[in-house]
């Protein structure tokens, strides 16, 4: 790096410096809006508020309905009516294109667990907490604030058109994503701005939501003794996915997963039985979540999970004879990798060492990001990187402030690294054939 560089690379930095406190009150009012699923028009306004502020031009993409048909759709957990994604466009045309993806949706919080209410943002300790803080607001900080000190600095580093589109249903179908790339919202190449504590996320295993249903034979309490009760033959259902799960990843053979000690998880995150303590519920329903190889299709997936659950009778005399019903409820997601050796993760390396001096890691993870659209079904190279986060998913979420400064850093790095590769391309066509070769 030339001493002119520094320089240059010192003015944003002290600009991402400048405007961190700007983008963290972004980030306390999109975690101020509780983005659940349904519920994401709020924190969708904010975001293209922001995005205006920045001054993309910024437009609503609505999600059609059949996106949920089939694979690799997942099934839909609402209407998708008023649910749209937001799209921001500088340069909209202009070659190269760069595309930022974040998801505004976010889990539900058990609140009576948190140590204050999770949709009020509370900063301690260099940490703010609150529900989405990690997963994945904070990649909004982030990249906006990424663009924000470039759009102050150095303006002519954003050459070519820089998108960035925030959709809804990550969490569980990845359909606002899909619906997005189905109606041409690509890019040359695309960063997922998921929690990955500032190292590259280069894919992720299959991921299938499916429901299970056992039928009971419903009575007064009463008459228990003479009714068959659901809920009994849980823990066979239990004992045959837990076996399920030990099989698929002892068979593991995927070298892209071998540093992950068991990357096919199976989560049983809901149960639901009857309405009445004097009453024998007709039904119980599982909901689980299946983490399957690459190899595998989410129809294979779902194949296999229902013959593991069939075998529940073999130790449980009443689903051998009334076997549980099961049925896909979400993701139907297939699994998806970036080579480590990819120019895209080259280039992102490059700018997390020209930022920290040290380099990112490299990998894939235990679950799934919605990079797995651009690099299956459309060709796009893809990684996730983002901020530190901790307790996703669980009681207290919450974002490390200063991890969000770093990877603004990076990211400013790496954007006006893309615009300028390009344009050296343009002068020199073997220069760009051999990308598109890597790509």
């Amino acid at each position: 790096m030339t001493l002119s560089d520094a320089a240059r690379w010192a003015d944003v930095d002290a600009a991402i410096d400048a405007e961190a406190e700007s983008a963290f009150a972004f980030l306390e009012r999109l975690v101020a809006a509780p983005s659940t699923v349904g519920a994401e028009r709020g924190a969708q306004d904010i975001v293209a508020a922001e995005l205006g502020r920045l001054g993309f031009e910024v437009s609503e993409l609505p999600v059609p309905e059949e996106t949920a048909a089939a694979a690799p759709g997942g099934v839909a957990q609402v209407s998708y009516t008023g649910r749209p994604n937001v799209l921001g466009r500088i340069n909209p045309g202009r070659s190269p294109s760069l595309l930022l993806n974040g998801h505004v949706d976010v889990v539900p919080a058990e609140a009576a667990l948190w140590s204050s209410d999770p949709f009020v943002p509370v900063r301690s300790g260099g940490w703010l907490t609150g529900r989405g803080s990690g997963d994945m607001k904070g990649g909004f900080a982030l990249g906006t604030l990424a663009v924000a000190a470039l759009l102050r600095v150095m303006p002519d580093a954003l050459s070519g058109e820089l998108s960035f589109l925030s959709v809804i249903e990550e969490e569980c179908t990845g359909n606002g994503t899909l619906a997005a790339c189905n109606a041409g919202v690509l890019a040359d190449a695309v960063i997922v701005l998921e929690p990955t504590d500032l190292d590259l996320l280069l894919g992720g295993v299959g991921v299938l939501w499916v429901e299970i249903e056992v039928a009971g034979v419903p009575a007064h309490a009463e008459a228990a003794d003479r009714a068959q009760n659901p809920i009994g033959s849980v823990p066979a259902i239990l004992r045959a996915l837990a076996s399920f799960q030990d099989e698929i990843n002892e068979a593991a053979d995927d070298p892209a997963f071998a540093g992950i000690a068991r990357p096919y998880n199976v989560n049983v995150g809901t149960m639901s039985a009857g309405d009445w303590a004097s009453s024998v519920p007709g039904r119980a329903r599982l909901r689980v979540r299946v983490g399957f190889p690459r190899g595998w299709s989410p129809d294979e997936a779902l194949t296999q999970v229902a013959a593991a659950v069939l075998g529940a009778g073999s130790d449980d005399p009443w689903l051998a004879g009334r076997p549980a019903v099961i049925r896909p409820v979400g993701f139907r997601a297939e699994g998806h990798l970036l080579p480590a050796d990819h120019w895209l993760a080259d280039a992102m390396a490059s700018a997390h060492l020209s930022a920290t001096g040290a380099l990112p890691g490299r990998g894939p993870v235990g679950a799934t990001t919605d990079a797995r659209f651009y690099l299956n079904q459309f060709g796009v190279p893809a990684l996730a990187y983002g901020p530190r986060a901790r307790n996703i998913h669980a009681i207290d979420e919450a974002v490390e402030l200063a991890s969000i400064v770093t990877g603004a850093k990076t990211l400013a790095r790496f954007m006006a690294g893309f615009y300028a590769r390009a344009g050296r391309d343009q002068r020199d066509p073997s220069a760009r054939a051999g990308r598109e070769a890597a790509a």
